[in-house]
């Protein structure tokens, strides 16, 4: 007797399959044509090698044509011939099929993950952490400065670069080419720092998403600090402030909002960073005050500097340059210069070489109140801003100081209109 129809295969024939009515039809080998109404399949039933009774669909039975029924039927077929090769190798056909998928979408993620990183340069990975997480916590002037320090300071060809494939030494090679343009701090040059802290969070957000694997920010903090002249830390170079009323007459002369911005800041012994920023709406003429909001103060506090009558007779002048900034940049509308315009300042008075921005409008400034007992220490601290440990102190400090910083300003103002016997700096080349 031959073998029973249900162990047969390819029982099926195309007219068979056209006309098939509602219901299960039986091609042989666990086959089946489904026919259900408006549509019909292929299904494959099968018996996993875990004992479990399943069903894997093959796909829709096409049955509008003749030839279009035969190309589905025999695809049919294949598909059902490889599931019971997998049964009968111990696998099961569905979890096979999962499986080849999940790798499927796997390998696209990865492809997606890499054409990514190919396009996902160092410039729009920052302009990206910039929108979605610096701007909604900044002020917009503040916002606008965080990315304009990276489009201004960074090289083009490191700029626009795969972020994924920027190396630490080709990002401390690139930062190093910016090192001559702000004064040192205690360790580092203060623009250095601030480009090197937002590399970083730019480089750690990409990991984040998939976009790189190393940080090159992070990795090149020591070398950066390892590149830079050594000076004693905490140590600033600055010009012996016998020096200072000769080289304020010469920066005097010299013309350009820069010249202003940089005596400005040596009459109050402001930070680079507070004198560039300067507004209109923090100053107050009248009563001679300019109020240093807390977000731009280095301890994180506000800051009110006691303007001497030099100070606001420069302020005067400095009316109607722009509607925001009291020191704007000539060269972007509407923002405030960068530091190497005070750097090219020093460098026309040719005393680059003595002296920092900062060195010069603090340090110098420090040491003369110091060494003159110009007055108390801690009136002399608490000009320069510097945060007191002691809060009880420093609370009291706040309150009887008033006066005593309005002098101490007004006697440093007096001291620099004196003019030197003894020439320090050579003419201000035109």
């Amino acid at each position: 007797m031959g073998k029973s129809r249900a162990s047969k295969l390819q029982l099926l024939t195309v007219r068979e399959v056209q006309t098939a009515g509602v219901g299960d039809l039986a091609d042989g080998g666990g086959l089946l044509l489904r026919v259900r109404a408006g549509s019909a399949s292929w299904v494959l039933r099968y018996t996993a090698p875990s004992g479990r009774r399943r069903e894997m669909g093959l796909g829709v039975a096409r049955r509008v044509s003749s030839a279009e029924t035969g190309e589905s039927l025999r695809l049919a077929r294949k598909l059902a011939a490889e599931g019971r090769e997998h049964v009968a190798g111990g696998r099961d056909p569905i979890e096979e099929r999962q499986h080849a998928r999940s790798m499927a979408k796997a390998a696209a993620a990865a492809k997606k993950v890499s054409v990514a990183r190919q396009q996902l340069t160092l410039a729009r990975a920052a302009r990206a952490y910039h929108e979605r997480v610096v701007e909604p916590r900044l002020t917009a002037k503040h916002g606008t400065q965080w990315i304009s320090s990276l489009e201004n300071h960074v090289p083009q060809d490191v700029w626009h670069r795969p972020i994924a494939e920027i190396s630490a030494p080709e990002l401390l090679t690139a930062l190093s080419k910016v090192r001559s343009l702000e004064e040192r701090d205690a360790q580092v040059p203060e623009t250095l720092r601030r480009l090197r802290q937002r590399l970083d969070a730019v480089f750690e957000d990409a990991i984040f998403h998939g976009y790189c694997s190393t940080n090159p920010a992070a990795a090149i903090r020591r070398k950066m600090r390892e590149m830079l002249p050594t000076d004693r830390p905490g140590q600033f170079r600055a010009l012996d402030y016998r020096e200072a009323p000769s080289l304020m007459h010469k920066l005097r002369q010299a013309e350009g909002v820069s010249a202003r911005c940089l005596e400005f800041a040596i009459l109050v012994a402001a930070r680079t960073s507070e004198a560039l920023t300067a507004e209109w709406s923090e100053m107050n003429l009248v009563q001679a005050t300019w109020l240093v909001p807390a977000t731009k103060m280095k301890g994180g506090e506000e800051h009110v500097v006691f303007l001497s009558k030099h100070a606001c007779e420069l302020l005067a002048k400095q009316i109607g340059l722009d509607s925001e900034y009291v020191f704007p940049s000539t060269m972007n509308a509407g923002r405030p210069m960068s530091n190497m315009a005070l750097l090219a300042a020093l460098d026309r008075l040719q005393v680059r070489a003595k002296t920092t921005v900062h060195g010069l409008c603090r340090a110098t400034f420090s040491t003369w109140a110091h060494e003159t007992e110009a007055a108390r220490p801690e009136v002399i601290e608490a000009c320069l801003a510097h945060k007191e440990v002691d809060k009880v102190k420093a609370a009291y400090n706040r309150a009887e100081f008033t006066a005593a910083r309005q002098t101490l300003l007004a006697r440093w103002a007096e001291y620099l209109e004196e003019r030197s016997s003894v020439s320090v700096v050579s003419p201000i080349r035109a």
